[in-house]
């Protein structure tokens, strides 16, 4: 087949490309890298800036990428909001896509409409990164987001593309759990893809430390939880002399991986269910994941031996506590790493992922 893969989130749509192009497949992944992260694409979209000059030198590069966007057998956006421009200047640019290609999928991988509405109404989630059972959080940045995708144009723009389109493929199980209860009839699951080939396993240093790794999203902290998990960890330095810091604040992702490769421990996602790509990368060399783990997301995986994952709730306590445990018992963590890779080949093996997007794009039909 011919796909067009539009938008990058964490390096998805590329390593999905590697495993579609591993089958056979001709792939085109266009996009702007996921900002500075500056992931690989085959075709660049990348706005520099949001003044209006560079607004408007981003539409220009736009409109004469069109004549290539044309005659593919799939195209999947990574978003509702897949371009760099206002919502409803996306629009025609989907009917566009809609209009000249066989057919068009929507990813369902990160913030939109549906994971809005399932994070606000108390009952989707016990947590998420909008609720804490019926308490709504309250955040400066939580009400934008309600604004632009529950009363915007951003809303109105994820549910046109969501009723047209042909298929939602959910990442995640919270992202799932959004969209089944609307689309029952064209929303699956499909776990993240993993390339193993480049990955750089850690390797053991046996030097008495547990070296904890986090990474920092300077205007993400708090949203993702980072800012609790970094408070129990430094405590948790103060009490352990085995417990060593590794911090890293929004670098690129080559230098990211590396400064990864001489850690033990990923703290992420303290307010998801399911380890997304950041979690996954270092399962698959190793690292033990903190983090998002909970029965559901392995209930829809069907996996129910292999749970590697140090499953946290988003309480600074709780954090403590497990990080406490894995300082006492450091001898757990060679176990816990193992686990970590058998789970990341048995589910998120990037060419077993592409083939389960080929199996759904082929049972997926145009109106």
């Amino acid at each position: 087949m011919k796909i067009l893969l539009i938008g990058e989130y964490s390096n998805v749509h590329w390593t999905l490309s590697q495993g579609l192009r591993a089958l056979g497949h001709e792939v085109t992944v266009l996009s702007d890298g996921d900002s500075w992260k500056n992931y690989p694409r085959d075709l660049d979209l990348k706005r520099v800036s949001y003044n209006h000059l560079d607004g408007l030198h981003y539409l220009i590069r736009l409109i004469r990428l069109l004549p290539h966007l044309r005659g593919f057998d799939v195209v999947q956006l990574i978003n509702p909001m897949f371009l760099e421009i206002k919502a409803e200047r996306i629009l025609p640019i989907y009917k566009y896509l809609r209009r000249n290609n066989k057919r068009v999928f929507l990813g369902a991988y990160g913030m939109d409409r549906y994971w809005v509405m399932a994070g606000c109404d108390g009952k989707s989630f016990r947590y998420s990164d909008f609720n804490f059972g019926n308490q709504l959080r309250e955040s400066a940045e939580i009400t934008q987001w309600k604004n632009e995708w529950l009363l915007g144009s951003k809303g109105v723009l994820n549910q046109y593309i969501a009723e047209d389109c042909d298929g939602i493929i959910a990442g995640l199980y919270e992202y799932w759990k959004s969209y089944y209860p609307h689309f029952s009839n064209k929303t699956t699951f499909i776990p993240f893809p993993i390339n193993p080939n480049e990955i750089t396993p850690i390797h053991p240093r046996n030097d008495g430390k547990v070296r904890c790794f986090i990474g920092i999203q300077k205007y993400r902290n708090a949203y993702k939880g980072t800012d609790i998990m970094l408070r129990a960890l430094e405590n948790i330095a103060q009490r352990y002399p085995n417990c060593e810091i590794v911090k890293v604040e929004s670098v690129p992702f080559a230098q990211y991986q590396e400064m990864m490769n001489d850690s033990d421990l990923l703290l992420d996602q303290l307010y998801s269910y399911t380890p997304a790509m950041n979690g996954l990368l270092a399962m698959a060399k190793g690292l033990v994941l903190v983090g998002g783990g909970e029965p559901e997301a392995y209930d829809l995986l069907g996996e129910t031996t292999i749970r590697p994952i140090i499953n946290v709730q988003p309480d600074q306590e709780d954090v403590e506590q497990k990080l406490a445990q894995i300082m006492e018992h450091p001898e757990i963590i060679p176990t816990l790493s193992e686990m970590s890779r058998k789970y990341i080949q048995k589910h998120h093996n990037y060419i077993q992922v592409a083939q389960s997007y080929i199996n759904f794009w082929n049972t997926s039909s145009k109106k």
